[in-house]
């Protein structure tokens, strides 16, 4: 069992930053990847961005490439999400998940957070 919990949501500014943490419990935490979604009113959850175990490798849509960064603290057992020039469209709720039993190309995310609401305002 993992445990998945995010923050760090809020109100921002179009064109400001913010970033999101999700701390995770319960499993090795330095042993799987993980990913990061969000999902807009209306619309179907979608990925944002993934990094692998080690926080060697890490893939982004194609949307939020050069604005976001994700990251991860194996030590802290939390993984981030930096966000930058965000744009009003990106109002949404992000969600952490954890990758336990498939790989990095081909992942399968076993575990979710709750959620964190984004609100950007225009």
């Amino acid at each position: 069992q993992v445990q998945l919990v995010e923050s760090g949501g809020g109100l921002v500014q179009a064109g400001g930053s913010l970033r999101l943490s999700c701390a995770a419990s319960g499993r090795t935490f330095s042993s799987y990847n993980m990913g990061w979604f969000r999902q807009a009113p209306g619309k179907e959850r979608e990925f944002v961005a993934s990094v692998t175990w080690s926080g060697g490798t890490t893939a982004y849509a194609d949307s939020v490439k050069g604005r976001f960064t994700i990251s991860r603290d194996n030590a802290k057992n939390t993984v981030y999400l930096q966000m930058n020039s965000l744009k009003f469209e990106e109002k949404a709720v992000y969600y952490c998940a954890a990758d336990l039993t498939g790989s990095f190309y081909c992942p399968n995310y076993d575990y979710w957070g709750q959620g964190t609401q984004v609100t950007v305002a225009s």
